[in-house]
């Protein structure tokens, strides 16, 4: 299945902040900061990801939601199971 360059590109964009986010933490630890500085900091770096995630799923199924052939059926089970790891 192929994607749209727009959504790709939004979703690098999004996984390059997500590095930076978890280039942070490390330092964030590696200093010895605060635990709750750190945790809420890994939460938004996981909440970003899932993000990310759930973009690349929403494109996948648009695209298969106007498609009925065998190969669309497949793709829409394989986006649903894709969606379930993530949620």
């Amino acid at each position: 299945m192929e994607l749209n360059e727009d959504v790709l590109a939004d979703v690098v964009k999004r996984l390059r902040r997500v590095q930076g986010q978890v280039g942070g933490l490390v330092q964030m630890i590696e200093s010895g900061r605060d635990c709750k500085d750190v945790i809420t900091q890994l939460a938004a770096a996981s909440r970003a990801l899932d993000r990310a995630g759930f973009k690349l799923i929403a494109s996948g199924l648009e695209k298969c939601v106007s498609d009925d052939s065998e190969q669309a059926v497949a793709d829409r089970a394989q986006l649903e199971k894709l969606f379930l790891a993530l949620a």
